[in-house]
């Protein structure tokens, strides 16, 4: 199976140039805990909650004017449309990471996958409980918020 099959499409972005009040507002309003930085369809990067609360909170950054960009991951882990689930499964649990962006040929966002995504897949239910174990373990070799790279 194919990561297109279960990826979410049309995903929410922000700008890297937007404030953290305005990606915070997406987040609440989409219900997520992270958004993919893009100009236009290129990604530039990740921005977490896990972003916001320990590059800028925790810091004392004013979020009505501290810009996406000057706190968001902005070396991604990402998988393709054509990647095989297992495949990005396993790249998940190798990064330590909960979220993939998903990109085109054109290197283009076009969806993102979630350990969740994988999960709800009958075929899949072993291998993401597998990744999830990996994920947990503490010293993650990602950056504090890395989703996607």
């Amino acid at each position: 199976m194919q990561l297109r099959e279960i990826m979410t499409k049309n995903v929410e972005t922000t700008r890297p140039d937007a404030t953290l009040f305005e990606a915070a507002k997406i987040m609440q309003r989409e219900d997520v805990g992270s958004v993919p930085v893009c100009d236009g369809a290129k990604v530039q990067g990740m921005l977490t909650d896990r972003d916001i609360a320990i590059r800028a909170v925790a810091e004392g950054r004013d979020p009505f004017t501290t810009l996406v960009r000057d706190v968001m991951t902005s070396e991604v882990v990402y998988g393709t449309e054509k990647q095989d689930v297992q495949e990005a499964a396993e790249l998940m649990e190798r990064e330590q990471i909960r979220r993939l962006i998903i990109l085109d040929d054109d290197k283009n966002l076009v969806g993102i996958v979630s350990l969740g995504d994988i999960a709800t897949q009958a075929d899949s239910r072993k291998l993401s409980g597998e990744a999830l174990e990996a994920i947990s373990q503490p010293g993650s070799p990602s950056a504090i918020g890395a989703s996607a790279r």
